[in-house]
């Protein structure tokens, strides 16, 4: 169990206006930022941070998505962080994540659904230095 876990705020809840919300929702659950950008992926990138989705049906659309506009990207601490940040971001698809979970607020859909979590400790750290050097963790 790890104390450190990656998110990144979607296009589609940067564009609508939902960065400071969820931040708040965020630190509300007594998570530490550690680390914080709002950047654009580029396709290429998208796809590189999406490549073990590579030979599912839904890649070129989340990858086409996920570079249709900016993200904030930061790296998160607090004890059990990745299982804790699951349960605070819910389900996938929006229309079945609990009630005050941040995908049941702020989500569209399945395709759209506001955030990202990592789903490991391994994860959580590759996808964490995908985003941020050493230098810019804290």
């Amino acid at each position: 169990m790890g104390n450190r876990t990656f998110t990144m705020i979607k296009p589609d809840a940067v564009a609508n206006g939902h960065i400071g919300a969820i931040l708040e929702k965020i630190n509300g659950a007594g998570f530490r930022i550690v680390a914080l950008k709002m950047t654009r992926l580029s396709t290429e990138k998208a796809g590189e941070f999406y490549a073990v989705h590579k030979e599912r049906p839904f890649y070129g659309e989340l990858v086409e998505f996920m570079s249709s506009g900016h993200i904030v990207a930061a790296i998160l601490e607090k004890d059990n962080a990745v299982e804790d940040f699951r349960k605070l971001i819910g389900a996938t698809n929006p229309a079945n994540a609990d009630a005050g979970t941040i995908r049941k607020l702020f989500a569209e859909s399945l395709g759209r659904n506001a955030i990202h979590g990592s789903d490991s400790d391994e994860n959580a750290a590759i996808e964490g230095s995908f985003f941020f050097s050493g230098l810019e963790q804290f």
